[in-house]
């Protein structure tokens, strides 16, 4: 069952936000997280990405996934069966069709959509996110970027 959280209305960002932001990400990283976009299946960076490691916020570098959750859908988009941190999700009824939006819960960038098709062993939910939307942070790379804390996810257990 998919979960609703409704916070506060959007916050929406000043001018100056928005084109600080404009130079800082990608024209589809700005496009994603920011318009509401969809980047093209099966053409970006992490659908079929395997390394272990976090998906964190492009805008914030909030941590939202891990790899350990992540699994092929076979629909071209990253997904997961959960995050490993609050995200806010709502109604989203554009484009003639009823789906939950999924957003980052600090920066409210547009992450993706949660669908109830996912794997029945894990939950039954499947988080399809952008890659645009997302920073990986190798298990390598986690305690020099102020991740330590997130390592536990990837220490073998006998």
């Amino acid at each position: 069952m998919i979960q609703y959280i409704w916070g506060d209305t959007m916050s929406k960002k000043s001018n100056e936000a928005l084109k600080a932001l404009k130079k800082r990400l990608t024209n589809i990283q700005f496009h994603v997280t920011q318009e509401e976009g969809t980047e093209p299946p099966f053409q970006n960076a992490f659908w079929d990405h395997e390394e272990e490691g976090i998906y964190v916020d492009v805008v914030s570098n909030e941590v939202l996934f891990s790899s350990k959750d992540k699994y092929d859908a076979g629909c071209g988009w990253p997904s997961f069966t959960k995050p490993i941190s609050k995200v806010k999700t709502h109604v989203d009824r554009r484009y003639g069709m009823e789906r939950i939006e999924v957003r980052s819960e600090q920066a409210d960038s547009h992450l993706g959509h949660v669908f109830d098709d996912g794997p029945e062993e894990t939950g039954g939910l499947r988080y399809c996110i952008n890659s645009a939307a997302l920073k990986f942070v190798p298990v390598s790379k986690m305690k020099e970027e102020g991740y330590e804390n997130y390592l536990k996810l990837f220490e073998k257990t006998d």
